[in-house]
Parts: structure tokens; C-alpha cells; sequence
């Protein structure tokens, strides 16, 4: 029986990539995306996570193998919070019992090289209480301010510190399931073109992620890991930030492993 792999974000970048290659080693992808995806959702709003997860229920019926969230947005927005973060924390939580019910169940969810950077504290904390109005109400406040960028660290940090202690608790490890976070430094994708377009933010991203093996990612060299760690190959790997950066977390953070 193949394995059945749910992919959110599944339309572009970095999921269309890792849905391609599962489906090529004759995997079953369910993508979930708001449009071109068997599972059409908003994952925005707490209903439509939930019509997400009912879809994905009416196609897989009582078992995943692996889920996968890819689903995100880089404007800063307060749409960082409900997307980067509850859109990934609600689905995965929900469909816990699916992935269960597994031989090999595997969770990848996607962070970022930014969640190692300065970020707002109290967006970060309001999504590790599971508080999605504080944290949309602090989102709209840092963008009216004009202080927007610090939003999205802010909800890749939270996402990584709520896997690692999630990959541990009751009902994952203990029930077979690996949960990793996978966190890209700037990859080739529809949601960075703007950056290359503008010679000034090209600058300051190349200074704050520095990536001196290989430069920029594209979104199939991400996949490739991701493709690893949802397979039954990753039989003892979880709780895990890895770094698909080009070596920018090591630069940024030489001091501190040192």
C-alpha cells in the first residue's frame, strides 16, 4: 500500500515541489491549498482549517501517513499568525489521530532561518498560549506601527518551540509519530520574486542570511529533506530544527555553537 502523504501550501513552491517527487516514488499526495489542490481551504480562519481537515478526512478515511505544512505567507500582515502558525498548529493537531493510526507516522512542519533572528515577544508568546486574537490584535498593532517585519520570525520561532516540545508529549513520540521542523534560509520561490526585484532588499537579505554553500535554494532541494523526514526511512529523528540554509544559521550564529 503506498504511502499517503497530506501537503498544505501543496499549489507552489516548496510543497508543489515535495508533492511532485512523492508522487514520482508512486506515493498518494492529498494537497491542500486555496485552489489547484484536492482539498480546497482557507487556512486563515478556524473554519476553514477545520473544513481543511474534514476534507482531507473524506479522501483519506482513517489513516495519513505523513502530513506536511507548507502553507504560509511572507507580507507581513497580521495573516503571518493565522497562517504561518495556526494554520499549521490547528491542522496538525487535528489530524493527530489519522497519523495514528499509521505504521510509520511522520510530521514536517515548515519554520525558517528567521525564527533564529529578533522577534516581537508577545506575537510569539500569544501563539505558544494558543491565543490567535492576542497575537492578530499584537500583528496589527506592529503593522500599523510600522513595525511590521518582526511578525514573521516571531511565528517561525513559536512554530519551532511548539514542535519540539509537541514531538515529546503524550500521543507523538510515544505513538510512533516523528515531528521535525524543516527551516529554509531564502529559497527561489513565487513568495520571494519581490525581494530579487528590489536591489535593496536583495542586499539586506543577502547580510542577514548569508548562504555561502550553493547561494539561494531551490524549493525541490527543501523538498528532497522533507521527502526524508515524512518517509519511513526516519525511524529516530524528531524534535529536530534542520537547517536548509546554505550554512546561514552556523555564519549568523558562529558565536553561540562555538
Amino acid at each position: 500500500m503506498p504511502r499517503r502523504t497530506v501537503i498544505t501550501g501543496s499549489a507552489a513552491g516548496i510543497g508543489h515541489a515535495l508533492a511532485e517527487q512523492l508522487r514520482v516514488r508512486g506515493e498518494e499526495v492529498i494537497g491542500v491549498d486555496l485552489r489547484d489542490a484536492e482539498v480546497v481551504a482557507d487556512l486563515s480562519t478556524p473554519e476553514g482549517r477545520a473544513a481543511a481537515v474534514v476534507g482531507v478526512r473524506e479522501l483519506a478515511g482513517d489513516r495519513i501517513d505523513a502530513l506536511v505544512t507548507c502553507a504560509g505567507v511572507a507580507q507581513p500582515s497580521p495573516l503571518m499568525v493565522r497562517i504561518n502558525y495556526f494554520g499549521t498548529v490547528d491542522v496538525v493537531e487535528a489530524l493527530q489521530p489519522l497519523l495514528a493510526a499509521s505504521d510509520a507516522p511522520r510530521v514536517a512542519v515548515i519554520g525558517s532561518i528567521s525564527g533564529t533572528m529578533g522577534n516581537d515577544d508577545r506575537v510569539r508568546r500569544a501563539c505558544l498560549d494558543g491565543d490567535e486574537a492576542t497575537g492578530v490584535a499584537r500583528a496589527s498593532e506592529l503593522t500599523d506601527g510600522g513595525r511590521p517585519h518582526s511578525i514573521y520570525p516571531a511565528t517561525k520561532a513559536a512554530i519551532a518551540e511548539w514542535a519540539r516540545r509537541t514531538s515529546v508529549s503524550p500521543g507523538w513520540a510515544d505513538a510512533g509519530i516523528a515531528l521535525n521542523v524543516v527551516a529554509p534560509g531564502v529559497v527561489l520561490t513565487q513568495m520571494t520574486t519581490g525581494l530579487f526585484e528590489d536591489p535593496v532588499m536583495r542586499e539586506l537579505m543577502d547580510a542577514a542570511v548569508p548562504m555561502p554553500l550553493n547561494g539561494y535554494a531551490p524549493p525541490e532541494a527543501v523538498a528532497k529533506v522533507l521527502a526524508f523526514l515524512v518517509s519511513a526511512d526516519n525511524t529516530h529523528v524528531t524534535g529536530q530544527v534542520l537547517y536548509v540554509d546554505g550554512g546561514a544559521e552556523v555564519t549568523t550564529r558562529a558565536a553561540d555553537l562555538f
